[in-house]
């Protein structure tokens, strides 16, 4: 059986409305100003790193989660979509007998409620997740605790920054990028991943043919 790893953000559903506007929140706590276009960067990477790179200081980064968490869990988490076609993506490759996971930097219990909320999450055989003490919060920290329950070393990542990428680069699992996501083709492109896709279907059809 094929096992194909997704990840959530910018992937499998469009989550973008509902960090930016919690990062925006916990940032001007700090009297730190950035553009919606800047606040992008939080849709996918775990929190802790990208607060850093807007300059949140060691000692405020845990007041910093607490800030995006306080609008998040009870507002940003559903202001949020699948993205059209993807449904039909997980459909075909369930049908087809291949053993779907995902594999997100958001915690777990996060990603368990969305993909519930969206009824999607039937199609896969574990959502994993981060941890919210941040202690498992990588991408590469998630597919080690992933592979424990999977029986099989061959894997595709599925996902659309560099930061799926990297983090499968760790387990030597080759990633699709796709483009309508958060992240940089070109930048995904250059750490490795074996291609770019732009639509659900290009998605479908690559997985396919992955040999």
């Amino acid at each position: 059986m094929e096992t194909v790893l997704f990840d959530l953000d910018g992937t499998l559903t469009d989550s973008g409305e509902g960090i930016i506007k919690s990062a925006d929140i916990a940032l001007k706590h700090f009297n730190i100003h950035a553009t919606q276009e800047q606040l992008k960067v939080f849709v996918g990477p775990p929190l802790i790193e990208t607060f850093k790179m807007f300059g949140i200081q060691e000692s405020s980064l845990d007041e910093a989660v607490k800030l995006f968490r306080k609008r998040y869990l009870t507002v940003g988490k559903f202001e949020n979509h699948p993205y059209q076609g993807i449904e039909n993506v997980l459909r075909t490759l369930k049908e087809k007998n291949y053993n779907l996971f995902v594999a997100t930097s958001k915690p777990e219990k996060i990603a368990i409620e969305i993909l519930d909320h969206y009824e999607l999450s039937p199609y896969f055989t574990k959502i994993c997740g981060a941890t919210m003490d941040e202690k498992r919060s990588s991408k590469d920290d998630v597919i080690s605790y992933l592979k424990t329950h999977v029986d099989t070393d061959k894997m595709l990542m599925i996902g659309d920054t560099i930061y799926d990428v990297l983090g499968a680069n760790v387990h030597s699992i080759p990633t699709i990028g796709v483009s309508w996501g958060y992240g940089n083709p070109k930048e995904m492109k250059k750490a490795g991943a074996i291609t770019i896709v732009h639509t659900p279907e290009e998605l479908l059809d690559e997985i396919i043919s992955f040999k």
